[in-house]
């Protein structure tokens, strides 16, 4: 997405190229797109009900809102809003939150950004450094199908300096409405439904929904020549795109030995990574996943010349001519 930069605090850390994997089965945070919080976070905000703008037009869920210019002066203080109650998950600090939003400045009803027009929400993390506090603050213990307001003052948002590049002043307060569209967690899994697994040349996945590592069974047969993605899970989210990101819970192992070198399931994390990034790095894995629909678990096997071939990551368990089994539960994309 273009202009990310003007509501993430910070492009987030970490996205998974698997390029340094090597034997980590217990800890996925190489892969992981979620930055810790610092020791040394502020307080949280003071909380109020007001003064915001009205939204004069687009008022449903999903809808494009137009919002007034501010009245009077903002509140000093983090202002929000639940203009229309969702009945979802409740979001927890360091969720993923996928949303739809609009931005525009207190004074002048300007609009700096926003996700409608581009027809697809943002995906980012409810933690400190990834997001605007305005934002974080504002969003933790809502429910997904919420549309909430808020007026987030300077010092919650882009502090002095502002986004000269948006025309944001560091002495401005923003006004965002958000579509709270759904959110994801270290014990998220994909829900789609079931799909034979008749090949008897490829692994079986289990298909268990409850955020757990789904077991793989390998075949004792040699490993496929070439490039393998089928369904486990089939979802009914839009198809992926080789320019998209994707949030997803993952596993790795190496065919040959059924040893894991990575993942993401039961670790306490999620994976974020950019398809043409990982075109990079474990080609046939970006290959597998494209075109597969959100919502899905997928079953990939990578044959060497799209994996790392002969130059496997030093001191793990992935050797030379490895083929790769990967399980991806593609939670979200953007």
């Amino acid at each position: 997405m273009r202009r990310r930069s003007l509501l993430l605090a910070a492009v987030p850390a970490g996205l998974a190229t698997l390029a340094a994997c090597g034997d980590d089965s217990s800890d996925s945070g190489k892969t992981s797109a979620s930055p810790s919080p610092s020791a040394s976070a502020a307080p949280p905000p003071k909380i109020v009900d007001g003064p915001l703008p009205a939204v004069t037009a687009g008022t449903k869920f999903g809808e494009k809102p137009v919002i007034a210019k501010g009245p009077g002066d903002p509140s000093k203080n983090l202002a929000v809003k639940t203009l229309i109650p969702g009945s979802g998950r409740t979001v927890a600090e360091n969720d993923f939150v996928q949303a739809d939003y609009l931005g525009q400045i207190w004074d002048t009803a300007k609009v700096f950004d926003n996700s409608y027009d581009r027809k697809r929400p943002l995906v980012m993390q409810l933690a400190q450094g990834s997001i605007i506090d305005g934002w974080r603050y504002a969003l933790a213990g809502k429910k997904t199908g919420s549309r909430i307001q808020i007026a987030v003052p300077p010092a919650l948002g882009y502090g002095k300096s502002g986004q000269p590049d948006a025309g944001i002043k560091g002495t401005d307060t923003l006004v965002f409405v958000i579509d709270v569209v759904d959110s994801f967690n270290s014990k998220s899994s994909a829900k789609g439904k079931p799909v034979g697994q008749n090949d008897p040349a490829l692994p079986k996945v289990a298909a268990n929904t409850d955020g757990q590592v789904p077991k793989v069974t390998i075949p004792k047969s040699d490993p496929p020549k070439k490039l393998a993605s089928e369904y486990v899970l089939e979802g009914d989210g839009a198809e992926l795109k080789a320019a998209q990101t994707v949030l997803c819970q993952f596993q790795g192992l190496v065919w040959e030995s059924g040893k894991t070198f990575q993942r993401t399931y039961g670790s306490g994390r999620l994976s974020q990574f950019s398809l043409e990034q990982m075109q990079q790095a474990v080609k046939g894995l970006a290959q597998g996943l494209t075109g597969k629909k959100v919502g899905s678990r997928v079953l990939i096997v990578v044959p060497p010349e799209l994996g790392y071939g002969d130059n496997p990551p030093s001191g793990g368990i992935i050797k030379k001519g490895a083929t790769l089994v990967f399980t991806v539960d593609i939670l979200a994309a953007m």
